[in-house]
């Protein structure tokens, strides 16, 4: 005994005995194919492979005839020919791993396979058995060392593999089979259950990045009630709500043949039909109901409801050959279908080939599912088989059966389970050479105890290569790859109905691969790509989307980017701004970079100033020339002649400072154009300043007695033109030095394009070197206009009031003007500001003189001008 509970025997005892007697029942599909109530097809082995595996599923209506009427089914069990694919891969593995000297040497593989017709009752009495001795139904006990059960394969959904790892988790045998969810510490409870079906969520993953690879966000979802579906659907909606892909429909349905009510057709048609693209998560019972939904909406509309349907891994499409087959596959024409991931095991297709029902080897199941799928039946030699029935020869080849029926390669259910044998076997070996060898060695005809927990810690461990080249690999729930391929069924021409590989799901491939498709491969059941979305239009580059108040997120309008923003893709969320150096296009779907915007020569703005700068330059030096050609002239000794010259110059630099201004400015320009023109021109106001003092002491030196010409003139005029520009130097300085002028892009203030300019820094010490500029400027204006009307043979004063009026006027329409522009403008305004109070200064002081030097020499005398003074 291995200490199996109490409770658990008395129930045994209690279940009517079960025995290898052949109880005969008859297949309805076949009525002279006869079924065991228990299958058992055992090999004997050093080690036994437990198979609890299902053949026929068992399904009721009350009607006669589902060929018939496709409304109702019939009573009866329906016999799942593609099942019968595990039974053989298990068989094939099993032969596989015997051959194999160098994996188990000396060791080989027997196998006790049950049939439990998807019935839980069978199932549980399967597992029952295989913890017995053969023929005897009392569970954990043995009354010899043969058959030694090592692992069982079984499980085919999550609801029969928690049944079965409720009984295998407490003697501790590996259960190797579908996976089920586990709650929270539920994993210590099932120790010895391993997953040999790939994770669902990587599924769910795909699925979702089908929806998004062909830009489908309006698809509808059917699915079973039952738990499983629940976990799908429950698991499946929060991915599509990140993708924002939103169902048109869900329809959770009782697909369920036992009521007397047929299922309400107009409500599923018209449900239906509101999505082209349809999620099936269901499995052979419920997609009879979809087929039935199907033929009736052909029956009544006179025409197929073309879907895309897209089937999860548990979906088989199981149907048996008669007239009506066409009719049951057409509407799956197109169907995208993702399955467990499989490889081509050339051997276990020449197995398939080789298989001979009147010589099964023991297989009980041959004969009859060969009888099944060819439409024949086997007699026993010498037996004459009744009339009108067709005799099974042997020579039907499986080559010609339709793929819908049965599949010549390695499935995905069979692959699982093949790798899971394989899997069996490795662990075994790594226990074999872990140091419990002698365990294992053969002893004449008997091999001593092999305990099939010892197994466990190896099986959660094991990693191999399988014949097929895969990498297999468990950890403590089982499999630890989660790969999925993608098929695509198409209805050939010639009425084949075959699954197309077009693509695949790896979530160890790196990131961007794990998911690949071949969308060229696929055949569409309306020979284009469905147009799956809740609104008609996309909305394309240079717009967004907007969803109206009420509505899913997928039904959205469109809308125009706003005013400096780009959409670069369809179906934008939103509108992105463009970076700082570029703007957008006139159709706001990309950036482009935007002009570097500033004075340059080039520019007829450009020109325009340099022509001017130049031209008053020119002038400048003119006068200089004059004035020095004439040095000697009554009226150049004026007022004097040293402060008259350094005005003609500070005018001629304050002239050519305005190229500092134009063309591409840099940081060394930046950093003294602002403080040079202020400078140069507090230099030339302080100038024009001890003129108009030289007037005033002038005026006071006519006067007897007055000796302050004589104390104050020279030194007074040479002060000013020193200290007043000396102090403006010591702004600068303080500006440069705390916060100087620099280089600045400006993205903002033009469309298109980006100003660069020269930032001020400190914004106080600009406006205070512009004011001092101003005090220079109004002190001299002030001073002149009290001096105008002094009598002086040529008074000076009256010409440099008008010439700082004009300055003043400048400089107070500069400041608006100046904050009120950008970029180039901005720039232009300074430079003209700067040439106009030079050229105002230049003209009101310099061309009265300049016309009496050269037009009115005879004015340029000391009699008259003392002749002047005298009147």
């Amino acid at each position: 005994m291995t200490g199996l509970p109490l409770l658990l025997l008395l129930l045994f005892c209690l279940l009517p005995p079960v025995t290898a007697k052949k109880i005969q029942t008859v297949c309805p599909l076949q009525k002279h194919v006869k079924f065991q109530n228990q299958w058992e097809f055992y090999r004997p082995g050093d080690l036994i492979i437990g198979g609890n595996l299902p053949l026929e599923t068992f399904v009721e209506s009350k009607s006669p005839d589902f060929q018939r009427d496709p409304l109702r089914l019939t009573h009866k069990f329906a016999s799942l020919v593609k099942e019968y694919h595990q039974f053989l891969a298990l068989m094939f593995a099993v032969m596989e791993v015997n051959k194999n000297l160098v994996l188990l040497p000396n060791i080989t593989f027997g196998f006790r396979i049950y049939e439990n017709k998807k019935m839980e009752r069978k199932i549980f009495l399967n597992s029952l058995s295989l913890l017995s001795t053969r023929r005897r139904m009392v569970p954990g006990y043995k009354c010899d060392r043969k058959d030694a059960l090592l692992s069982v394969i079984g499980g085919h959904n999550s609801k029969s593999s928690r049944q079965m790892a409720s009984i295998f988790s407490i003697p501790k045998v590996p259960q190797l089979g579908v996976g089920f969810e586990f709650t929270q510490g539920e994993r210590s409870v099932y120790p010895s259950f391993f997953q040999i079906n790939p994770d669902e969520s990587a599924q769910y993953e795909g699925l979702v990045q089908l929806l998004l690879y062909f830009q489908w966000n309006w698809v509808g979802l059917v699915a079973n009630k039952d738990d499983r579906a629940e976990h799908f659907v429950s698991s499946l909606i929060p991915k599509l709500k990140e993708k924002e892909i939103c169902l048109a429909f869900t329809e959770i349905m009782k697909f369920d043949f036992y009521t007397d009510q047929d299922p309400n057709l107009y409500y599923i048609f018209n449900i239906w039909s509101k999505g082209e693209v349809i999620i099936f998560f269901g499995d052979y019972s419920s997609i009879t109901y979809v087929h039935i939904v199907l033929f009736a909406y052909k029956k009544q509309k006179y025409a197929s409801l073309l879907k895309v349907w897209i089937f999860t891994s548990n979906w088989k499409l199981n149907v048996m050959s008669s007239e009506y087959i066409l009719h049951v596959i057409k509407p799956y024409h197109g169907a995208l279908h993702f399955r467990d991931h499989t490889r081509d095991v050339s051997e276990f297709s020449h197995f398939l080939l080789s298989l001979d029902p009147l010589k099964p080897q023991g297989d009980i199941f041959l004969p009859l599912w060969w009888g099944l799928i060819f439409g024949c039946n086997i007699y026993e030699p010498g037996e004459i088989p009744p009339k009108g029935e067709k005799p099974c020869t042997g020579e039907e080849n499986l080559q010609n059966v339709p793929t819908y029926l049965f599949e010549t390669s390695m499935t995905g259910e069979s692959y699982n389970i093949y790798n899971a044998i394989y899997a069996v076997a490795h662990a075994l070996h790594a226990m074999h050479g872990s140091g419990a060898r002698p365990a294992m060695m053969r002893l004449g005809k008997r091999i001593l105890d092999v305990q099939s927990w010892q197994l466990l810690p190896y099986l959660r461990n094991v990693r191999f290569n399988n014949s097929a080249g895969d990498e297999v690999s468990f950890s403590e729930n089982g499999l630890g790859s989660a790969r999925y391929d993608l098929f695509n069924w198409v209805l050939l021409p010639n009425e084949s109905f075959v699954p197309v590989k077009v693509g695949q799901i790896d979530p160890r491939a790196p990131a961007g691969q794990d998911f690949t498709i071949n969308s060229d491969a696929i055949v569409w059941a309306k020979k284009k790509v469905p147009f799956a979305r809740c609104g008609m239009k996309r909305c394309q580059a240079g717009e967004r989307r907007r969803v109206p108040e009420g509505e899913q997120v997928c039904c959205y309008q469109c809308d125009p980017c706003p005013e400096g923003t780009i959409s670069n893709q369809t179906d934008s969320a939103s509108c992105d701004p463009c970076p700082k150096d570029q703007y957008p296009n006139k159709d706001k779907d990309h950036c482009i970079a935007k002009k570097i915007h500033f004075l340059a020569y080039e520019d007829a703005l450009g020109y325009i100033l340099v022509f001017l700068t130049l031209s008053l330059s020119a002038i400048t030096l003119g006068v200089l020339a004059i004035f020095l050609k004439h040095r000697d002239t009554p009226i150049v000794k004026a007022n004097n002649r040293d402060l008259t010259y350094i005005l003609l110059v500070s005018l001629l630099l304050c002239f050519l400072c305005s190229f500092l201004f134009i063309g591409r400015p840099g940081k060394i320009t930046c950093l003294f154009r602002q403080t040079a023109f202020a400078i140069l021109f507090s230099l030339a106001v302080s100038s024009v300043l001890a003129k108009t003092v030289m007037v005033v002491l002038a005026f006071m030196a006519t006067k007897p007695g007055n000796r302050s010409r004589k104390l104050f003139g020279k030194p007074l005029t040479n002060s000013i033109v020193l200290a007043c520009p000396l102090v403006q130097a010591l702004l600068c300085a303080t500006w440069l030095g705390n916060s100087p002028p620099f280089l600045n892009f400006d993205f903002c203030s033009l469309v298109g394009e980006t100003i660069l300019e020269c930032q001020e820094g400190s914004v106080s010490m600009f406006y205070a070197v512009l004011a001092y500029l101003g005090f220079l400027a109004s002190v001299s204006f002030t001073v002149a206009f009290l001096a105008r009307k002094l009598p002086d043979s040529f008074n000076e004063a009256k010409f440099i009031t008008f010439s700082m009026l004009v300055f003043c006027s400048v400089w107070i329409s500069f400041l608006p003007t100046y904050l009120s522009t950008k970029g180039k403008s901005m720039v232009a305004v300074e430079i003209f500001s700067i040439l106009a109070s030079g050229a105002a200064l230049l003209a009101c002081i310099f061309f009265p003189k300049c016309y009496i030097i050269l037009l009115r020499p005879d004015l340029n005398c000391r009699e008259n001008m003392i002749r002047t003074k005298n009147l």
